[in-house]
């Protein structure tokens, strides 16, 4: 389960940019992806096959007329949305006629992100943070309202597995393009006024920003609230190092009475670092993570389900075998084996809290399985990003890449959560007014939470 990455390019630049793969280059890296995908990707089930199919038919011709490598890529990355996996992406090659700019555009700086559904600018260069309040709200591009500009120009190339990540990247990448693109901006300033702005991305020389960003998050952060409160943020599961980190914060985590774990940040990584820490926040001897299957081609019984109907697989497991395989749709179920909890160390059972949120994905998810049924455990926050499995790389002509999902996980008792991420006990959605007071609501909530469950403990 890798860390997430994503690279979206947008508008067209206007100016000359190399074209140097052929047009049958093209044509093969086009079908490269489509073969792959019908080959290994392990929710085929869950696209419309014909238009699949007919859009690759379609882009046979269209896609070996781009004017750029650049170009050719972007029809890759929408091609690849279609698919609705944020574990299936196209990325463009390196160098600097794929270098997308997304803040900068010369004597301005624009940091925008999704809060309560609008592109909300949470940050600005310095020297801008009067003319540009933030909490101002992007409104209008190039003509269009924010909204339909997402629709038509941004979340069509955007691969993800749930609605709310898409709206997240599509507002968060909205003025994203290469440098020299141009946009006709409006924003609409907290008090209700209007500024109409034309943005050239360019490279921004000021390197202050308003309000300043924190510095680089740790692997690991400790702090602690009153009534013996331990907050412990786990910031990625990609570096086996967290875990000899929280071992080395335990002898001070035993003197806590209730714990706040934040995942919000955590973009997964290996999901044996991640289990590794939970052993130590559980009593019990197993612990139950996801189960999982791929698709399977057995290519005679693929010929042989070519002439068998649903009538003849009724008790016939071969004849059904041969059919669903046919189908595309035969599936290899793992063995499941819980995972084996022998820590002989002092374990921290407390009142517990997990933060989560849209970012809390892949390997950070497994974790949440793991810890599904921990009954001294609440999750609070927003839903998690709602994508997991294993990932198939690939090259691509031209130096890019691509990768296809080939493994679904599911809860135990096979409930699903790709596609509709880990749900919160208690949900907590950030709200514009909260990110003026830099409020954290979601932490706030877990306090709150949990110095109401230690007060009525001693009732």
């Amino acid at each position: 389960m890798k860390k997430i990455f994503l690279f979206l390019m947008l508008p067209l630049v206007t100016f000359s940019q190399s074209n140097k793969l052929t047009k049958a280059e093209k044509i093969y890296g086009l079908s490269k992806f489509w073969q792959e995908v019908n080959y290994n990707f392990v929710y085929l089930n869950k696209i419309d096959r014909v238009k699949w199919d007919s859009t690759y038919k379609s882009l046979i011709n269209s896609i070996q007329e781009t004017k750029s490598d650049y170009e050719y890529y972007l029809e890759l990355q929408k091609f690849c949305a279609t698919l609705k996996d944020g574990h299936s992406n196209v990325y463009m090659p390196s160098g600097k006629d794929f270098e997308p700019l997304n803040t900068m555009f010369g004597d301005y700086r624009l940091f925008i992100e999704n809060v309560e559904g609008k592109a909300i600018i949470t940050h600005v260069n310095l020297s801008k943070k009067n003319e540009i309040p933030i909490g101002s709200e992007v409104v209008e591009i190039n003509g269009k309202s924010t909204k339909d500009y997402i629709l038509e120009s941004v979340s069509p190339y955007i691969s993800s597995s749930t609605d709310y990540v898409l709206l997240d990247y599509s507002v968060s990448k909205l003025l994203q393009g290469l440098e020299g693109t141009q946009f006709d901006v409006k924003i609409k300033k907290p008090t209700g006024k209007l500024l109409e702005l034309k943005l050239t991305h360019k490279r921004t020389e000021e390197k202050e920003v308003y309000p300043a960003f924190p510095g680089e998050s740790s692997l690991l952060e400790l702090k602690w609230y009153p009534n013996s409160v331990a907050y412990i943020s786990l910031n990625s599961f990609g570096d086996e190092k967290i875990d000899s980190m929280f071992v080395s914060k335990l002898p001070e985590l035993y003197k806590a009475k209730a714990l706040i774990v934040d995942l919000r940040n955590n973009g997964g990584g290996s999901t044996g670092i991640g289990s590794y820490i939970l052993k130590y926040l559980t009593n019990d001897s197993l612990l139950y993570g996801s189960r999982y299957a791929t698709r399977q081609l057995n290519s005679a019984f693929k010929a042989w389900g070519k002439y068998t109907s649903t009538k003849d697989t009724i008790n016939n497991a071969w004849n059904k075998k041969a059919l669903l395989t046919y189908q595309d749709n035969y599936f290899y179920n793992f063995d499941y084996t819980p995972l084996k909890n022998r820590l002989t160390e002092k374990r921290l059972v407390i009142p517990t809290v997990l933060l989560i949120g849209h970012n809390t994905a892949s390997a950070a998810e497994d974790f949440l399985i793991y810890a599904d049924n921990q009954k001294h455990m609440i999750k609070i926050g927003q839903s998690s990003f709602g994508s997991t499995g294993q990932p198939y790389l690939f090259d691509l002509p031209g130096g890019g890449v691509a990768r296809v999902c080939t493994k679904k996980d599911t809860y135990p008792d096979g409930r699903e959560f790709v596609g509709n991420g880990v749900k919160p006990d208690i949900e907590v959605i950030p709200t514009i007014k909260d990110f003026m007071n830099n409020k954290d609501a979601a932490l706030n909530t877990a306090v709150n939470y949990l110095n109401k469950k230690q007060s009525n403990m001693f009732k």
